[in-house]
């Protein structure tokens, strides 16, 4: 199987690369470091000559309301042309869980239009909708912080880590399309809160948690459940405590 991976450079698409090569298959990354451009249509013919799958891990360079949202519908739309012109049979995208949930998030309503565009297609697809990667613990600090605090609702959270996605990703691509979307998480649910302050304290940062049940996410206000899955998720298998303690040795 002929695979291109779409952002395959970045840290989750060179691992779905690694992982898809060690089982025999040919997967080639792209992305514009490879000369191949989603926003331009750059090189997207060339790259997808003979590709059964297409596996879109890509990601904006702004976060930027408008400047997200064009990227994915712009990128999307080219590569869905580049697709089916090649006669892909599977395009496979990672988007988030809750995308549907938290409109007033421009990310997520970005991933939602990305989503809609694929499913609207005719292309065979498989979404996979994951939720927040261990490695972003600290920038979701950072986002929440105003001075020496930081607000963060106590709401159910339940990250991943994200070589565990790479791996449900390169399944998802090496098996028949879903024509719907999986979810995907880490094992365990924890309280916001509690988990950025319990990290935050081992790495021996200052800042002080409060939780606050209106404290914004990237925009929106949370709801109990709006970060974590629905009955039914495929759960991971690594567990935040034992890759934490990894990254302090």
């Amino acid at each position: 199987m002929k695979a291109v991976v779409i952002g395959g450079t970045g840290l989750i698409g060179s691992k779905v690369v690694r992982k898809l090569d060690d089982h025999g298959h040919e997967a080639v990354p792209a992305s514009p470091k490879t000369g191949v451009n989603t926003l331009t249509g750059e090189g997207l013919a060339d790259v997808l000559q003979g590709a059964q799958v297409v596996i879109d891990v890509s990601n904006s360079p702004s976060y930027e309301d408008e400047a997200v949202m064009h990227f994915f519908r712009t990128s999307t739309t080219n590569l869905l042309q580049a697709a089916a012109e090649a006669g892909v049979t599977h395009y496979v995208a990672l988007s988030i869980v809750g995308t549907d949930r938290l409109p007033e998030n421009g990310y997520f309503r970005a991933k939602l239009a990305q989503e809609k565009l694929i499913k609207a297609s005719g292309l065979p697809y498989s979404v996979v909708h994951a939720t927040q990667f261990f490695e972003f613990m600290n920038g979701i600090a950072d986002s929440a912080t105003e001075g020496d605090t930081v607000r963060i609702a106590p709401v159910k959270f339940q990250p991943i880590h994200s070589d565990d996605v790479a791996t449900a990703v390169a399944r998802t691509a090496a098996g028949t399309p879903l024509d719907g979307t999986v979810e995907i998480a880490g094992p365990d649910t924890f309280r916001f809160d509690e988990l950025v302050r319990d990290v935050l304290t081992a790495q021996n940062d200052p800042r002080t948690v409060v939780a606050d049940p209106h404290a914004p996410y990237f925009g929106s206000e949370l709801q109990e459940a709006s970060l974590v899955p629905g009955a039914g998720a495929q759960l991971a298998g690594t567990r935040f405590a034992d890759w934490f303690a990894q990254q302090k040795k």
